[in-house]
């Protein structure tokens, strides 16, 4: 994969229809024509035989074509309508254009003069090896090999947990159905996928925007397409708007690129909780108690129990048994956002104009959310925000303040140095237990150490000789 290449020039195709965008809000609409999950059974199926549930289900089928057949359209989802339906959405709202050199250009003046002044905020030192600006469909095309890493192992879980949740009757009434209920749940998830990073990727504007190092490489990677929107978010010009997004993606850069273990603990979290995901389905239960295996075989009494169930909503609720590894990443995440909102802000001060106004407006629009984001998490069950961003930024503060930047941005150097989630309700307790520590590393003298103990070595050797010589 390129470093954030924005190199190749992927098909759009939009020639094609947004094909079953009503169903991206629903995990299991596809079986029966969108939105199952409030009761909507997609239309008249009539009261002929058996055979006109195989054919409506045929006709959804044969709508994906060669996105069936894709390698990409194998396993829970299918990336392959994925990254099409998200195609589409770009190329709706016409944000398909990509960037200008100048616009790269003015994204990297923006970088190194960001990364001059935040070198007198961190030790770390520089991560971005590169900048570029980007647009959505670079976005789209540099940071999907990573949601798949992400996305993958909880849909994963949750198709399981789908077919497992019915009845036990209904599964055994499902035979040679069950492999192409798993190829519809595929290409739901696949639109559902699709339709949300299809949003996030119109509305991005760096690529480590919410945390995690979605791109792979060392490119500091600046949307210049939203700048307008973004100034007026943070209530300044264009240019600083600009520079202060440079210096986010540049201190996200330093965590990343030199604490190497960083990026691995955000995935491993993400999949331990996917490994205890399971569905809160007990209204489809309820509902499906209704059915009864042998009316399977009667169209007429298949339509009536259907129109039953329109307009119920049936929606299964996403839960997992590893709640700590939520807690876990949403602590890891409010660390590196609080982190970057101390180091960058403490760079830009004086620099800028009102750089603390603009910092906390960011932190505003960050707390407010995404309907993409939103959506996603509706989809999988984690979300990948920064609820305790603010407290954390405090806690870099305060313990720089008790010991200083190098001690501050040692405590990265291993995941059991970290603090905790109770750490940043509470930080004083942390900031005195690592100031202790720096205390006794002060107070230790080596050599005087090696002496004592070789006294005491030479006192018990002495002692036992005593002993021998009295017997």
């Amino acid at each position: 994969m390129s470093k954030f290449g924005f190199g190749s020039n992927g098909s759009d195709d939009d020639s094609e229809d947004d094909r079953r965008d009503d169903n991206h809000n629903d995990p299991f609409g596809f079986f029966f024509g969108g939105n199952m999950g409030r009761g909507h059974m997609g239309g008249n199926m009539g009261g002929g035989n058996m055979g006109d549930l195989f054919n409506h289900i045929g006709s959804m089928l044969s709508g994906f074509g060669a996105d069936m057949n894709s390698p990409e359209g194998k396993g829970s989802v299918n990336y392959a309508v994925a990254e099409r339906i998200a195609r589409q959405h770009i190329a709706q709202a016409q944000k398909d254009k990509r960037p200008e050199s100048t616009q790269s250009q003015a994204v990297a003046e923006s970088v190194r003069l960001a990364e001059l002044w935040l070198d007198e905020a961190t030790p770390l030192p520089a991560g971005a090896s590169s900048s570029v600006a980007f647009g959505p469909v670079q976005w789209l095309e540099e940071t999907l090999p990573t949601w798949k890493r992400v996305i993958t192992p909880l849909a994963d879980k949750l198709g399981d947990a789908a077919l497992t949740g019915m009845p036990e009757e209904l599964q055994g009434q499902l035979g040679p159905m069950e492999g192409i209920l798993k190829q519809i749940n595929s290409m739901n998830f696949g639109t559902q996928l699709g339709a949300t990073l299809g949003e996030m990727a119109k509305d991005v504007v760096h690529s480590t925007q919410w945390g995690v190092p979605l791109a792979n490489g060392s490119t500091a990677a600046v949307s210049t397409a939203h700048l307008d929107s973004v100034a007026s978010k943070l209530g300044c010009e264009k240019q600083e708007a600009l520079i202060y997004l440079a210096a986010r993606e540049a201190a996200h850069h330093r965590l990343f690129q030199h604490i190497p273990w960083l990026e691995e603990r955000l995935i491993l979290d993400v999949e331990e909780y996917a490994a205890g995901l399971t569905l809160d389905d007990s209204k489809m239960r309820d509902a499906m108690g209704e059915f009864n295996p042998e009316s399977m075989g009667d169209p007429a009494r298949m339509q009536e129990m259907m129109d039953k169930l329109q307009g119920q909503d049936l929606s299964p609720e996403v839960v997992s048994t590893n709640a700590h590894a939520r807690e876990r990443l949403e602590t890891s995440l409010s660390l590196i956002e609080g982190w970057v909102d101390y180091v960058v802000g403490t760079a830009l001060e004086g620099r800028i104009p009102n750089a603390a106004m603009i910092g906390a407006a960011w932190s505003s629009f960050r707390n407010n959310g995404s309907p993409a984001m939103d959506a996603l998490t509706k989809a999988v069950g984690i979300s990948f925000t920064a609820p305790k961003a603010n407290e954390a930024a405090d806690l870099w503060r305060r313990l720089e303040e008790a010991v200083g930047q190098d001690r501050r941005d040692k405590v990265w150097d291993h995941p059991d140095f970290l603090p905790v989630s109770s750490d940043l309700d509470n930080p004083a307790a942390f900031i005195g237990h690592v100031a202790l520590d720096d205390k006794e590393m002060e107070d230790f003298n080596p050599i005087s150490e090696i002496e004592k103990l070789e006294a005491e070595m030479k006192k018990r050797i002495e002692g036992e000789d005593k002993d021998d010589n009295q017997n």
